[in-house]
């Protein structure tokens, strides 16, 4: 059980740090400038060198709370004016906080008004809940504390526009969902006054198997270089290289090739796993066909306490087979 032990902590922490480099690809200005192009009108056909420089201040990676109350913090400008901010937490107080994965602001072209950007990664779509209401939850956080941060009192027209976009890795094929606000009139002529555009959601999904070259999987492919799990580094840096023009420095290339590892480990530990639930699919049938809980571990090449678990944990969903 030792060695169960010992495997699960191997996993978790596989999974961790895939999810902290996932999210520091994707929180480089090269990629966010071409996810921009692709889910923003305003930045569409526009180069992504002058995309980048439209993204401001600080981006805020894996800090950020998204818990009610806890997503400005309060600091005193160089006028000596109490003004609030994004409030960036850190590593040691985390703990038990939903924090978004990236957040930054992007000048828009006017020069004048800007937007909100959050990028969510995941590494499959959750089991645990449905990903649109956790969506759902993150855009309306990012419009609601916005007040005392970018507009004060009522001055509600000041509000910014919020984009959420979640990147899906492992899905059966690419996907792409654009849900925002619409004004359907069901009685009378009035027309309210107002920005149906405040709420944007954009979830994509990214195939294991990236598709080929075209303008409809152009993101796709951007994103599925990145993490999928059925290319080499070289092949990856070749596809960000020649067709998207990032040019990848020393420090890139190391986390696209830890990346690489991450996902292969991933990858591996997923069959494993598959074989392992197998196994207790066969344990549940011979227990029915009588078979005693030992000759059932014999059969199977298992420790007993495993085959135990299994019927322990019958009935719950959250079964973690070992």
């Amino acid at each position: 059980m030792q060695a169960d032990l010992r495997n699960t902590l191997i996993a978790a922490d596989t999974m961790t740090q895939y999810d902290i480099y996932a999210r520091d690809l994707l929180a480089r200005k090269s990629i966010l400038a071409h996810i921009l192009i692709s889910t923003v009108d305003e930045f569409k056909d526009m180069p992504p060198k002058e995309v980048e420089n439209c993204i401001e201040g600080d981006i805020y990676v894996g800090v950020v709370p998204a818990d009610p109350g806890l997503t400005n913090a309060e600091h005193i400008n160089s006028n000596g004016d109490h003004v609030k901010g994004f409030n960036a937490v850190q590593s040691d107080v985390q703990e038990g906080l939903a924090v978004f994965d990236i957040v930054f602001y992007v000048r828009m072209q006017d020069g004048l008004s800007q937007i909100i950007i959050n990028v969510e990664a995941q590494k499959d779509e959750p089991s645990g809940y449905s990903i649109l209401n956790r969506a759902v939850f993150y855009v309306s956080r990012l419009v609601s504390s916005q007040k005392e941060r970018d507009f004060t009192g009522k001055k509600f027209n000041d509000l910014k526009r919020v984009y959420s976009i979640w990147v899906c890795m492992n899905m059966d094929e690419c996907i792409w969902d654009y849900i925002h606000l619409t004004d359907d009139t069901i009685l009378g002529g009035h027309r309210w006054k107002g920005k149906l555009d405040l709420l944007n959601i954009v979830l994509l999904g990214i195939p294991n198997k990236i598709p080929k070259r075209g303008e409809q999987y152009e993101l796709h492919r951007l994103l599925g270089a990145l993490f999928s799990n059925q290319l080499t580094p070289n092949e990856r840096i070749d596809i960000l290289e020649n067709e998207y023009h990032i040019a990848a420095e020393m420090e890139f290339r190391e986390e696209v090739d830890v990346m690489c590892n991450l996902s292969e480990g991933i990858y591996e530990q997923g069959k494993a796993e598959g074989k392992a639930e197998g196994k207790a699919e066969v344990a549940f049938n011979l227990r029915d066909m009588g078979m005693d809980d030992k000759k059932i571990a014999q059969a199977l090449n298992v420790e007993i306490e495993i085959v135990k678990g299994w019927f322990e944990s019958e009935g719950n969903d959250s079964v973690c087979f070992q």
